[in-house]
């Protein structure tokens, strides 16, 4: 299948295009004109067109011919900076030129990537259930609003334009390498928010697990790029999956009081166990549904995520291209 992905440079675009190609698609790709992230998808035999997400024609030419198009491309919160007229323009703006250039070329499915940020997962006392894709969205800010936007405007191209379109919801993602230096789990992070701590700092820095003021362990639901890469590939041309919003996420959430542990093991390092008060970071999501639809099958824990990070790090092969 000829196939369009847009956001291609990031960590789960660069990797979804590995994982096609690998299957026999044909791969293009849609960047930004000085985007200096695409030699190694010219390496990977990527076909790329030079474009913006905003520019209707530009999008346009760029569906021309495709079978499918995984829609990835965002202004969102760890990039720009950006202005809210930019976060409108290409997550609203650009969704809606992705969709509609979609529905004049006859393109067989577009895939959405849409976020966890649309609802709120900090709350007092933590979540108690896990959160399915029935919660109701309450987005904040221009990211997580123009996100939702999107959302919207895919069930309506499916709903009034019959136009297959899959919303893929994803936790925050772990690229290669990147749970070692997940900020919560050290101690100097922690103080930076919570200076009345800085007594625990010693001269090396430790990790440390953190516990709400009832003493239970935080705990977060993430995901590794490659469990949502399979989930992306598996949603390709399921008619089950169209106009339905599906979340992904790793097999479990993790807990500080066992990820931490671990680490400081495998990275020799000290860690310190504090409890603190105010909203706890405490949830996870149900993935009923995406094992439901596209027989979701997760495989990598935060065990796995912090042993191949290691081997990543250390120069070793683990399937994954660099952020």
């Amino acid at each position: 299948m000829n196939i369009l992905i847009t956001g291609i440079t990031g960590r789960v675009g660069a990797n979804l295009a590995a994982g096609l190609i690998s299957e026999g698609h044909t791969i293009h790709g849609l960047v930004w004109p000085r985007d200096p992230s695409t030699d190694k998808l010219r390496k990977l035999g990527v076909h790329l067109f030079a474009g913006s997400l905003t520019e209707i024609e530009e999008v346009h030419q760029s569906v021309q011919g495709m079978d499918v198009v995984y829609h990835l491309g965002a202004a969102f919160q760890g990039g720009g900076p950006f202005t809210e007229d930019e976060f409108f323009a290409i997550n609203a703006g650009g969704t809606f030129n992705v969709l509609e250039t979609a529905r004049r070329a006859g393109v067989q499915q577009v895939i959405y990537a849409s976020t966890d940020a649309l609802f709120p997962k900090y709350v007092p006392g933590g979540l108690m259930e896990p959160i399915n894709e029935s919660i109701a969205k309450k987005p904040v800010g221009s990211y997580s609003v123009t996100k939702s936007i999107g959302e919207d405007l895919c069930l309506a191209y499916w709903k009034n334009q019959r136009l297959p379109v899959t919303i893929t919801r994803f936790a925050m993602i772990f690229g290669a390498g990147e749970v070692l230096h997940f900020p919560p789990f050290y101690l100097h992070s922690l103080i930076k928010n919570r200076p009345e701590l800085k007594s625990l700092e010693k001269k090396e820095d430790q990790l440390v697990i953190i516990r709400d003021e009832h003493g239970r362990s935080y705990k977060k639901h993430t995901a590794d790029v490659r469990d949502i890469v399979s989930g992306l590939m598996t949603t390709l041309t399921k008619e089950a999956t169209y106009g339905e919003i599906i979340q992904l996420a790793g097999p479990e959430p993790f807990t500080w009081d066992t990820a931490v542990p671990y680490l400081a093991e495998r990275l020799n390092m000290s860690y310190t166990d504090v409890s603190i008060d105010g909203t706890p970071t405490f949830y996870e999501f149900d993935l009923n549904k995406a094992r439901t639809l596209i027989d979701y099958k997760p495989r990598y824990d935060i065990i796995r995520m912090i042993d191949d990070a290691i081997r990543f790090e250390q120069g070793d092969d683990i399937g994954l291209l660099p952020t």
